[in-house]
């Protein structure tokens, strides 16, 4: 048996236009153009810093009071359009690899940044599949540092040397190879190439490429 360690915006779904959408928002109510090249800047920085660049962009200086105020606005914000989410929000043959991955009674696990992946889980009805959930309500360091990884394995009563991990950031391939997982990379090769392996998305990865994840010495 081994554990499969799924990491959640840009793997089983996409939030990245949500938190676009909640960002542009409030940089628009205070008068601040926010463009998506700008928002590609944010991906994989917390809200802190994440407010502290657009100011930044606006030239804008705020109080300490405003300042956590504008960043409960945003989170308020991103909630409200993750509300929504439904099944037709899970990227592509995502379902089909759980499913797989269920069927051949593996432990599967999630390993997020994400303070609201339960929710997400639960809005895109895929919470039935996770042996255990990791999210950043529960780790202290960010990836690349493996924590949320390692946390994810202890959960599943797994040895990191037998956890997968599927991942679509640099810092979270980081964060795999340093737990001593294997990292395969869903998106961009170019980008991603520090993982094990490489894929654009789950439609380019077979059963048998899963089940060489699955029985590597086959």
């Amino acid at each position: 048996m081994n554990g499969f360690i799924f990491d959640l915006d840009g793997v089983i779904v996409d939030t990245a236009k949500y938190h676009y959408q909640a960002w542009k928002q409030l940089a628009n109510n205070i008068g601040i153009e926010f463009s998506l090249e700008q928002n590609e800047q944010l991906k994989g920085v917390s809200r802190v810093e994440s407010l502290k660049k657009i100011l930044h962009w606006g030239q804008k200086t705020i109080s300490d009071d405003e300042f956590t105020v504008l960043m409960t606005e945003k989170n308020n914000h991103y909630l409200s359009f993750i509300e929504t989410m439904g099944e037709d929000e899970i990227l592509p043959d995502v379902s089909k690899v759980l499913n797989y991955l269920s069927s051949k009674n593996q432990k599967i696990a999630l390993g997020s940044a994400s303070k609201n992946a339960v929710g997400i889980l639960d809005k895109v009805n895929l919470t039935r599949f996770f042996d255990a959930i990791v999210d950043g309500n529960q780790v202290t360091h960010a990836k690349p540092d493996p924590e949320v990884f390692l946390n994810a394995a202890e959960q599943m009563h797994m040895q990191p040397e037998d956890c997968i991990v599927f991942e679509d950031a640099v810092a979270g391939i980081q964060a795999a190879n340093a737990a001593k997982m294997v990292s395969v990379g869903i998106g961009d090769a170019s980008i991603l190439h520090e993982a094990d392996y490489v894929f654009k998305d789950f439609t380019e990865m077979s059963l048998d490429f899963i089940d060489k994840l699955i029985n590597p010495k086959k």
